[in-house]
């Protein structure tokens, strides 16, 4: 029995740090925004993913880390690529999203309906040398 209770609390801690991690990068994402570090506001919410992306680690439901930028406009396919290049180039950012079980990566903007999608293991160097 106790052990269940454990298993339960467990869960729930991992969950509160992937709303964590959510909300923090919503912040800095805001912040550098309103301080005219960054000229696209981001925000980022926890999706469905995709499914050939799934993993080890990868939550049932809510695998995707979706971010989207809201440009005021459609943007063009390499803007999507050049946000999602800053998240995927950063390993321990994409060490961390697999730990707490997210899969994919989406990026898009706030007109469309395209966007783009990275599976976050390939870019987490799982299984190699570390630098």
């Amino acid at each position: 029995m106790w052990y269940k209770v454990v298993q339960i609390a467990d869960w729930f801690g991992e969950m509160s740090e992937r709303y964590k991690l959510v909300r923090d990068f919503n912040k800095a994402a805001k912040d550098s925004f309103i301080n005219g570090q960054a000229a696209t506001l981001l925000e980022a919410k926890i999706t469905w993913g995709e499914s050939s992306y799934r993993h080890a680690f990868s939550k049932f439901m809510g695998g995707g880390f979706r971010i989207k930028a809201l440009s005021g406009r459609p943007m063009a396919k390499h803007e999507l690529i050049e946000v999602g290049k800053v998240v995927v180039d950063n390993e321990p950012l994409v060490r961390k999203l697999v730990s707490l079980g997210w899969d994919t990566l989406e990026v898009h903007d706030n007109h469309g309906v395209s966007g783009c999608k990275w599976a976050l293991k390939e870019h987490a160097h799982i299984g190699g040398f570390l630098k």
